[in-house]
């Protein structure tokens, strides 16, 4: 064994094998012996070299696809012995709905809202077990629930913050709402009362409230198409003033807020969108809580394309460009609940570009009611048109013949 390299035997009597080659194929067996001896041999065994799974078709980082439709997800992998591949929800234990096909493949046949998240191939044989995981988002639902809701007890108030989950493809806005608890409530049911959110913002201070009374915060988030599930209730109770001091005055001075917006906005095309750059605001008296991008298409209204770029980032991948249309991207910068004037804005021609599904769908030129009123006001113009054309013609026709009855009467009359 010591002119195999890697090779050593232990006290206990095993061979280590540091490195797993063709030397190590064939048949062994083991002798004990002492001073007195040796009671033979052990039965002999064999060594065989497996190989531990490869995938051969790793599934990209991401898929995006609208609800209702087909998706399907390659994953395959070889070994020796074959190895055995299967699929899972990542943080989920119920039935997904998902199927797996002959190829290995993870199919969503139709696609749903529930099937939204993080999906891992596994890849497993009698040598190892590898895995990979890809982000599926379905497009076209509404918003899902918001998650680490945290409420920070204040003085009479109370600061509640939380990270959003998937918009459905849509711009979302937040709304917190929250109730007092109370031993023997007035009525059955006591109300929650609701606050709106400013937009790019993922906290809200909530004023006024009875101090030492415990409180029921939750927060919603709403899209075009509807409104998505509370998220966990949260119970705190804000604080009050101390016994033994006096509130606070406040002060006679307020801090004036300085946020310039961000600098030197530039646009570059890449295989996989527009990248956008940007150096951060030159003045900020407050910490930045991060960006948002706004978009808008062919000289139509801005729209916000994406209010949640940390502030530690200076540029942005933007997918999902429609060919052959015209685009302008600004972005403003915001701190807590003040927000900057936008920065510069740059102009993208997608003439000729690749198009690459994005996280946000991008704002319609016009919602489909709006397009079909239009339409049909139009119409109903060009019919009215028409007929009114069509009875002055026919008025015309009348009275010329009016007259020519009156001329041919009178030539009658002077010929008598």
């Amino acid at each position: 064994l010591s002119q195999l390299p890697g090779w050593s035997v232990r006290p206990d009597g095993s061979i280590v094998i540091a490195t797993g080659n063709d030397d190590v194929l064939g048949v062994y067996t083991c002798t004990p012996y002492n001073s007195y001896g040796t009671a033979g041999e052990s039965r002999p065994t064999r060594v065989l070299l497996k190989d531990p799974p490869a995938f051969t078709v790793r599934p990209k980082e991401e898929y995006f696809q609208e609800v209702g439709r087909e998706l399907v997800i390659p994953c395959a992998a070889h070994g020796d012995p074959p190895p055995t591949v299967t699929w899972m929800k990542v943080g989920s234990t119920g039935k997904s709905g998902a199927q797996v096909d002959g190829n290995s493949s993870l199919v969503f046949r139709p696609l749903i809202k529930e099937q939204h998240g993080v999906w891992e191939c596994t890849a497993t044989n009698q040598v190892a077990s590898v895995s990979t995981t890809t982000s599926v988002h379905v497009l076209g639902t509404s918003p899902h629930a918001v998650t680490n809701v945290s409420v920070l007890p204040l003085l009479l108030a109370a600061n509640i913050s939380w990270e959003p989950g998937f918009d459905g493809g849509y711009f979302q806005r937040f709304s917190v709402w929250y109730t007092p608890l109370v031993k023997h409530p007035p009525r059955a049911h006591h109300d929650w009362v609701s606050l709106s959110v400013p937009v790019g913002s993922q906290h809200l201070l909530v004023e006024n409230l009875q101090p030492d009374m415990n409180y029921q915060f939750s927060v919603l988030a709403q899209n075009k198409l509807g409104s998505g599930p509370f998220s966990q209730i949260v119970t705190s109770a804000p604080r009050g003033f101390p016994v033994t001091t006096v509130p606070p005055e406040p002060p006679a001075m307020t801090m004036r807020i300085f946020l310039s917006p961000p600098q030197a906005l530039s646009a570059n095309e890449t295989v996989r969108g527009v990248l956008l750059q940007w150096e951060p605001p030159a003045q900020f008296s407050v910490a930045l809580s991060g960006y948002a991008l706004e978009l808008r298409q062919d000289k139509g209204s801005w729209e916000v394309l994406d209010r949640s770029i940390p502030s530690t980032k200076t540029q942005v991948l933007v997918p999902g460009l429609i060919k052959d249309a015209f685009y302008e991207f600004r972005l403003v910068a915001f701190a807590g609940s003040y927000i900057s004037d936008p920065s510069n804005t740059v102009n993208v021609s997608t003439a000729g570009m690749e198009v690459y599904p994005s996280r946000t769908q991008l704002p319609e030129l016009l919602p489909q009611p709006v397009l079909a009123g239009v339409i049909g006001g139009i119409c109903f113009l060009s019919v009215a048109i028409i007929f009114s054309t069509m009875a002055a013609c026919i008025m015309n026709h009348r009275r010329a013949t009016r007259i020519q009855k009156r001329r041919q009467g009178r030539s009658c009359r002077l010929g008598a």
